[in-house]
């Protein structure tokens, strides 16, 4: 049963343009072989990693979102381990969040179409005085005798 997922990669920040390019066709084809679809290829661009990863600052992001059952993307989280101008990769599966997403925008819909609920009047409550409790008295004192 073919799922959504979504696989970001980063690449060496070394690596050149057409070498990138190169690999995406490589993971694409993968994608494609094994049956399943690529939907979307974002090159996301050169950005700074949180922290150093293989003694890299910076890389190239990309995000593929594939349609796809498990082997396929069993073996192209293979393929991204075993290459080595790819230095990091996360595969997230998100059918299941698209599918929350259109229940919550279908049951807006419902919110929005439905007949306004009749809303009671409020009524200002007049201003009541309250009284504020005295002081309490101070006792003075006692001394003792010696």
């Amino acid at each position: 049963m073919p799922r959504v997922y979504e696989v970001m990669f980063i690449v060496r920040p070394d690596v050149a343009e057409e070498d990138a390019d190169k690999l995406i066709a490589g993971f694409t084809a993968t994608v494609t072989g094994g049956g399943g679809v690529v939907k979307t290829v974002e090159k996301m661009g050169r950005r700074k990693l949180a922290y150093m990863v293989r003694k890299f600052n910076d890389g190239n992001y990309v995000l593929l979102t594939i349609e796809a059952n498990g082997a396929v993307v069993l073996e192209l989280e293979r393929r991204l381990r075993v290459t080595e101008p790819v230095i990091k990769f996360i595969t997230v599966r998100i059918d299941e969040e698209e599918k929350r997403l259109a229940k919550v925008k279908a049951l807006r819909g419902v919110r929005r179409t439905a007949a306004p609920a009749v809303v009671a009047a409020v009524v200002p409550v007049a201003a009541v005085p309250v009284e504020t409790p005295a002081p309490a008295e101070v006792a003075e004192p006692v001394q003792a005798s010696a």
